[in-house]
């Protein structure tokens, strides 16, 4: 496949960075998941899917995938079916469900209790902060349909294992959706919040995944396919894992880190930021082109076919100018620190609770009177950007609104 094969070419491996990983904790991974009964939420995407793939082998008696992509589960369970190796689980079942509805909470109080409770469901580009209406979706998403997922479990009496992804975007954010991401920590951490919830919580922020559903770089073979030019900002340089990688960090997070912690790779970013232009060039290389630098979008978009036909291609370079970005990505914020958990390619954050142990509380009934107030009257991305600011108020100087969106560029 042609993702597998170009992924080195973001992360600089061919081999797992987390294979060690596996490899030494593998009994810890079976004793917790074999004959378990595993929830999967938002399980049809890149990381999701990817996850349950590293979990199948330790089979589980019960795995649930729930995610609002029909097309994608559909593929999820055709892969799954069609693996050379065959798929031992007793109980699999994929549900095209919108995990704060009541058929998903119906379906969690019917059809549990479950060992481990994993949750993939999020809008993770700074794409969709374009407005106030796209923001406030991905707060509905990333942070009260997380709370509202909490309160299922404590409903239902959850005592395993809680584990839901996050973003190097949320250390230090700039963008809503990495604060958005920022909160959903302090929403699934915060002692107020989870109290009642006797269970093991867990999280972890990553790299970008390489060639993954919507990312930059799986574009540039959709560019490709459809003779158009390939994009990329300038002076931008971002860490990338595999997609294998991303499910064997998650496997690792959900089944072994301790409680309150948040797990993170162990780079260098001396080494391991990649500039994005770099991989541009070598994906465009890696096809059999030499690439030929634009700085207009209209002669990059003419260009295609000329090029082409002696051997190149269009590669657009861009400015770092959209609101929210920022030059390079971290994995731990001002004011953290990493603890070694024994692991040979990762790190701990230790959570660190907010001083005014009510504030998420009420972070949460402002939010839900925002989300009443839109419904008869427009709300901007600066009301929300306020709102965040309750709970990360460094995100006030941090984000840089352009008024530029990623939508308005190739």
């Amino acid at each position: 496949m042609v993702q597998k094969d170009l992924s080195a070419l973001a992360t600089g491996r061919v081999q797992s960075l987390f294979q060690s990983d596996i490899k030494s904790r593998y009994d810890e991974i079976a004793r917790a998941l074999t004959n378990s009964r595993v929830l999967v939420v938002g399980g049809a995407g890149s990381i999701g899917s990817s996850t349950v793939n590293e979990i199948l082998p330790f089979k589980p008696v019960a795995l649930h995938v729930v995610d609002q992509n029909e097309n994608e589960l559909a593929e999820l369970v055709r892969s799954l079916r069609s693996a050379e190796l065959p798929m031992e689980v007793g109980d699999f079942r994929t549900l095209p469900l919108d995990y704060g509805s009541p058929a998903f909470r119906a379906f969690v109080r019917n059809e549990g209790p479950y060992d481990f409770v994993l949750n993939f469901a999020a809008i993770k580009h700074v794409r969709s902060e374009k407005d106030g209406y796209s923001t406030l979706q991905m707060f509905d998403t990333n942070i009260l349909k997380q709370a509202g997922l909490i309160d299922v479990l404590r409903g239902i009496g959850f005592s395993g294992r809680y584990f839901s992804v996050s973003t190097d975007k949320a250390a230090n954010p700039t963008s809503l959706m990495g604060a958005s991401k920022r909160v959903m920590e302090h929403v699934m951490f915060d002692a107020g919040l989870v109290d009642g919830l006797d269970c093991t919580i867990t999280s972890a922020r990553f790299a970008n995944v390489a060639f993954s559903n919507g990312s930059l770089l799986q574009s540039f073979e959709h560019r490709l396919k459809k003779d158009q030019p390939v994009a990329a900002p300038t002076d931008t340089k971002r860490y990338f894992v595999s997609l294998k990688e991303s499910g064997q960090l998650c496997l690792l997070a959900a089944t072994t880190a301790p409680h309150r912690h948040i797990v993170v790779p162990d780079l260098d970013p001396k080494t391991a930021l990649v500039e994005m232009q770099d991989v541009a060039e070598s994906v465009l290389k890696a096809n059999g082109y030499e690439p030929k630098h634009y700085t207009n979008e209209a002669q990059a978009c003419a260009a295609v076919s000329t090029d082409k036909a002696i051997g190149q291609w269009p590669l657009l370079l861009t400015p770092l100018s959209t609101s929210g970005e920022k030059p390079y990505e971290e994995f731990i914020s001002d004011g953290e620190t990493s603890v070694d958990l024994g692991y040979e390619a990762l790190l701990g954050v230790q959570y660190l609770p907010l001083e005014d142990t009510g504030i998420m509380s009420r972070f949460l009934t402002d939010m839900r009177r925002l989300f009443e107030r839109a419904e008869t009257e427009a709300v901007s991305k600066k009301e929300l950007k306020a709102l965040i600011a309750l709970a990360e108020p460094a995100f006030l100087d941090s984000h840089n609104e352009t008024g530029s969106n990623l939508d308005q560029r190739v």
